[in-house]
């Protein structure tokens, strides 16, 4: 069974808000659809081990924000690859409380809905939560973001809670030539960071961190990080040919 199949399915990208009594926390999610209109209802799958799906299945509330296409790699990282038992992950972030008590992420946003949930359906590492939608509001007339641009144009990946994830094996290399021609030293070797799955490609560069297309990995700035979790450079292995 080819599981990249399923990277063909349509996905958008959300920040899932929800609280418990005082307490705030956010993530990245790219299950969540529509179930009906009359009245609006919805339904996102959250992951059991996250914090969010705790404050969700306490409070019976979230708000789901939709991300524009320009999103910055380092948004989404900070909602998607780290926890909020260890980091405030809404700190420096421009959001508002809804009338669920759920927080309500405006930055980089292009709509936003607030949903009470009716429903909780358990699908193994997954909670499906549906609930009614009680307030919506468009926020900017921007393009979205679909799983697919943030996959293979902005270079992103997935978190393993995901529901969308899917563990690529390493392919079997091909055997080595008996008298193999020196190859001439290159500075195009990709980087992949260690804790995310991301690859630094120097033909593409950095474009968001200001690090133009064509930059070896050994010549970005000491204090470069890793667009989308935020690990140093020294969290890198160069990759095989």
């Amino acid at each position: 069974m080819n599981q990249k199949a399923l990277y063909k399915i349509g996905y958008g990208v959300y920040v899932i808000g929800a609280h418990s009594g005082d307490k705030l926390n956010a993530q990245i999610a790219n299950t969540i659809f529509q179930i009906t209109s009359e009245p609006p209802r919805v339904a996102v799958s959250i992951n059991k081990k996250n914090l969010t799906w705790e404050y969700i299945h306490e409070s019976k509330a979230f708000s789901a924000t939709v991300l524009c296409q320009d999103t910055p790699l380092s948004f989404i990282g900070n909602f998607g690859f780290k926890s909020g038992r260890e980091v405030n992950k809404l700190e420096g972030i421009n959001y508002k409380i809804g009338i669920t008590g759920s927080p309500i992420i405006l930055d980089n946003a292009v709509s936003y809905l607030e949903v009470r949930v009716s429903q909780e359906v358990d699908v193994g590492t997954h909670t499906i939560f549906i609930g009614e939608v009680v307030d919506a509001e468009i926020v900017a007339e921007k393009p979205c973001l679909t799983y697919e641009y943030y996959q293979q144009v902005k270079r992103g990946t997935t978190p393993k809670t995901a529901p969308s994830y899917v563990e690529v094996k390493s392919e079997k290399p091909a055997p080595a030539p008996v008298n193999p021609e020196p190859a001439p030293a290159k500075i195009t070797a990709r980087y992949k960071c260690t804790i995310c799955g991301y690859i630094y490609d120097p033909a593409q560069g950095d474009p968001d961190s200001g690090v133009a297309p064509g930059t070896p990995f050994e010549q970005l700035p000491a204090d470069w990080v890793c667009p989308v979790c935020g690990a140093a450079k020294d969290q890198f292995e160069k990759m095989a040919d």
